[in-house]
């Protein structure tokens, strides 16, 4: 009995704390792991999936995967599909590092229609026709299979509150793991998405260049319209050994529009950097013009007459140009 005990601890303590009835019953008698779940040295969180106590936060009445260790529960989840199906929605979001799981939020898995799982407590399967859990549909990320991150993007979307849902679509774009172009695709396939008019509307001002959900609230209440010139966005300019890329550019005029986000304003580091910058550009020709969240948004009619004013200055300065700066 206890030459049993020992082998089965020591396969839990090699594989992390989770172990599943296939893998234990290849090394010891199946009435060991009876004996641990009864001990209370392992707990049973899905089907055939079992983990060490000390990995579960006991609290009444809330699923017992939701209990478990943050890195532990999505390894459970999968070794219940047991390659049958994938993390999805948020729990991929949460793989790809675009998202942080909340107190007892349900793991998403996404299966082939015709698979045998079924949505238990603290697992919610979605069922995608076509869907084949091995690439180009799934990816492996940080040890664990997901979907793609476009289709876990568009996924997401409804089930994540209203406020948080742009945050993980423009930190994707602007960290270069996805282009606005093919969430657009993924997205296309949706038709019927919760809010998808929302994230199209997203997805063209992130392919005209925004960045930031300053930038795209400027784009749309201040510095666009009749009046205004259509300002090229992100536009490379080298400065020496160095390229920097502008905001918002105006090209005829060469004016350079940055928005200080409200975190970077007081940042004195931020500050001298972007003082460095400006100079620079100046020495181009390019004047730089800088508008506080805190002006933007409280004081847009004032932003757009100065900015039109300052537009109107440069006009006279400057002759028309053909191509880039």
């Amino acid at each position: 009995m206890r030459g049993v005990n020992s082998v089965l601890r020591e396969l839990v303590k090699r594989s992390g704390g989770l172990v599943t009835r296939a893998a234990v019953t290849q090394v010891v008698p199946e009435w060991a792991l009876e004996h641990a779940c009864r001990g209370g040295e392992l707990v049973r969180v899905l089907p055939e999936v079992f983990v060490a106590a000390h990995l579960v936060d006991s609290r009444p009445g809330i699923p017992v995967l939701n209990q478990l260790d943050p890195g532990v529960a999505p390894l459970a989840a999968l070794a219940w599909a047991r390659g049958c199906a994938t993390l999805s929605h948020v729990s991929a979001l949460a793989a790809w590092g675009l998202h942080a799981p909340t107190a007892n939020e349900p793991l998403h898995l996404s299966a082939p229609i015709n698979a045998g799982l079924r949505t238990r407590p603290g697992v919610v399967v979605h069922r995608r026709r076509g869907l084949v859990i091995e690439p180009p549909h799934v990816v492996v990320r940080r040890g664990l299979t997901v979907t793609r991150l476009e289709q876990t993007i568009v996924d997401s979307w409804p089930i994540l509150p209203s406020a948080e849902r742009r945050a993980p679509v423009i930190r994707a774009v602007n960290d270069w793991l996805t282009t606005p172009e093919r969430l657009a695709v993924a997205l296309s396939s949706e038709p019927k998405l919760t809010d998808r008019a929302a994230l199209r509307i997203l997805l063209t001002r992130l392919g005209e260049g925004c960045r930031s959900p300053l930038e795209i609230w400027g784009h749309e209440h201040v510095f666009t319209g009749p009046t205004m010139p259509e300002f090229r966005r992100q536009v490379p300019v080298r400065l020496g050994r160095r390229t920097v890329y502008l905001d918002m550019y105006a090209e005829r005029e060469r004016v350079n529009i940055e928005l200080d986000g409200s975190t970077t304003h007081g940042d004195p580091r931020q500050r001298e950097a972007d003082l460095r910058r400006d100079a620079l550009l100046a020495t181009v020709g390019i004047l730089v013009v800088r508008f506080a969240h805190r002006r933007l948004v409280n004081e847009a009619d004032d932003v757009r007459r100065e900015t039109l004013a300052i537009l109107a200055t440069r006009r006279d300065l400057w002759p028309p140009v053909i191509g880039g700066s």
